[in-house]
């Protein structure tokens, strides 16, 4: 029994052989990751001694896992929070940059398999008779309808490979971006609330001082008319008040700017009511840092694991490099039916098919894919740099954090103590003044002296909250499961509204 031809099945077996076999080499180097260039935890000494820096006992779960809503306790800052995690642009973009790397990495895969396209052509002619051999007009017609591929490059040595992985890190790096940016936005809308709240406690506390030392001035300025306070005394009261009075139009200048960055953060105009108005006592809560905490907690973090990513990306770079410098091999074929009428396109006998192999050795380029190699290799080493520098940088940060934190109680209580002293000095002081025993000079000094412990203090309470979030941030917290599978929602919703708005299917 005679055996038909079969192009289609030939030209599937073909194409899949060749699939088998791209790929069978991989120039690629080995990836090792580095040796994090800093020390094994946080341990510090300052005049040989240890800086203790151990807060309750060791933490049974990593910053990272701690969600930012169980964090931070004020109710007012977690909303906040919300709405900016919402609506900042920033985050946006991070997020629609994940999308568009992943088309990219799905582009670049793609050139790894053949893509398969049916064809269907019909072309007519007619000869005239003086042209023709037999001297008659002549209309010939052809018709035909294949499925083919055109130019399949083969990938012995992996270089289509090693793009796509090139383009797959890349879209890991913007995940990590994405991750990075969340947990910086975070802490920076956190710091920013704060900051307003202590502009605000700063506002009331110079509006206080310009409210008491008025009325002060305006007795005195009674008394000076019948004689009892001297014009010095009272010049000094005078620019004591109008110095308040400065101080009042310049956090209320600052409150007004406070509010402007917070509204630009959160990326709308903010409800009055979730905007503070004194310092809150706790708006976050204190990490648990143990003293042996160790530094390879920083390898989780989104900004190391962004810069690891792009080196894992650069040995891919390089591997697709090395795969320039041997031959490569590109598959364009078809097959179908061929007919001179449409009725005999599926007749037996009809089959047709072409198949054209081409191999492409690169022998004289001046040098081009050598220069193409040394650039991947030292991108490579770039890389490398980037990410030492990357893991230096945060346990500079934590270092930092810890380090202040180590302290922050200390100077806290002393400071409270300061502001109470210079309280009893001003009440003693002032009744001093009243009953005559000393001029206004030794009441004014202490008046200005407890206004500038009490700013201090106010400043210093802001130091102690912002070093939480900070020592909070910088170990990598901001981002648990439950923060994820949040983001994920918003971004397939995201993804489902935009190609609902253009027309367009995912």
């Amino acid at each position: 029994m005679p055996q038909r031809s079969l192009p289609g099945l030939r030209l599937a077996s073909t194409l899949l052989l060749a699939m088998l076999l791209g790929g069978c080499v991989n120039l690629a180097p080995d990836y090792r990751q580095p040796a994090a260039p800093v020390a094994a935890n946080w341990a510090q000494t300052v005049d040989g001694k240890n800086i203790v820096v151990a807060r309750g006992n060791a933490a049974t779960v990593a910053a990272e896992n701690i969600g930012w809503q169980d964090f931070f306790i004020d109710e007012r800052l977690r909303e906040v929070i919300a709405q900016a995690l919402q609506n900042n642009r920033d985050l946006r973009v991070a997020a629609l940059n994940i999308e568009k790397a992943r088309a990219q990495y799905r582009i670049e895969d793609a050139t790894r398999y053949p893509a398969v396209s049916a064809t269907g052509s019909g072309t007519a002619s007619r000869t005239p008779g003086t042209l023709s051999s037999a001297g008659n007009a002549t209309t010939s017609r052809q018709y035909s309808a294949t499925l083919g591929v055109s130019a399949y490059e083969l990938d012995f040595f992996s270089r289509l490979k090693n793009l796509s992985e090139s383009a797959l890190e890349t879209y890991r790096y913007q995940i990590e971006i994405r991750r990075s940016t969340h947990i910086s936005l975070v802490a920076e809308v956190a710091a920013a609330w704060l900051k307003l709240a202590s502009d605000q406690e700063l506002l009331q506390l110079a509006q206080d001082t310009l409210k008491s030392q008025s009325r002060t001035y305006e007795l005195s300025q009674r008394s000076h008319e019948i004689g009892t306070v001297s014009g010095v005394d009272l010049a000094d009261q005078e620019a004591s008040v109008e110095s308040a009075r400065a101080d009042v139009g310049r956090y209320t200048s600052q409150v007004a700017q406070d509010i402007n960055a917070l509204n630009l953060l959160v990326g709308a105009t903010l409800d009055a009511r979730l905007l503070p108005a004194r310092l809150p006592d706790t708006a976050a809560a204190l990490l648990s840092t143990p003293a042996d905490l160790p530094s390879d907690v920083l390898l989780r973090r989104p900004d190391v694991l962004a810069a690891e990513h792009t080196l894992i990306g650069a040995h891919a770079d390089i591997g697709a490099a090395r795969a320039a410098f041997f031959p490569s091999i590109t598959l364009t074929a078809n097959g179908g039916t061929a007919s001179s009428s449409l009725g005999g396109l599926f007749k037996a006998g009809s089959g047709a098919w072409s198949f054209a192999p081409s191999i492409n050795l690169p022998i004289f380029n001046s040098g081009s894919n050598r220069a193409s190699l040394d650039a991947a290799v030292i991108t490579r080493d770039i890389d490398v740099a980037t990410y030492e520098k990357a893991i230096q940088t945060a346990f500079s940060e934590v270092a930092d954090a810890l380090a202040e934190r180590s302290t922050l109680d200390q100077r806290l209580t002393a400071q409270q103590k300061v502001a109470a002293a210079y309280e009893k000095s001003y009440k003693l002081s002032d009744a001093r003044y009243r009953t005559g025993i000393d001029s206004y000079l030794s009441t004014l000094v202490s008046q200005r002296s407890l206004y500038s412990a009490q700013q201090t203090l106010i400043s210093l309470r802001l130091t102690e909250q912002n070093n939480r979030i900070t020592l909070y941030k910088v170990l990598g917290g901001g981002w648990s499961e439950k923060t994820q599978k949040v983001a994920d929602a918003a971004d397939s919703e995201s993804r489902s509204n935009r190609g609902t708005t253009l027309g367009v299917a995912e």
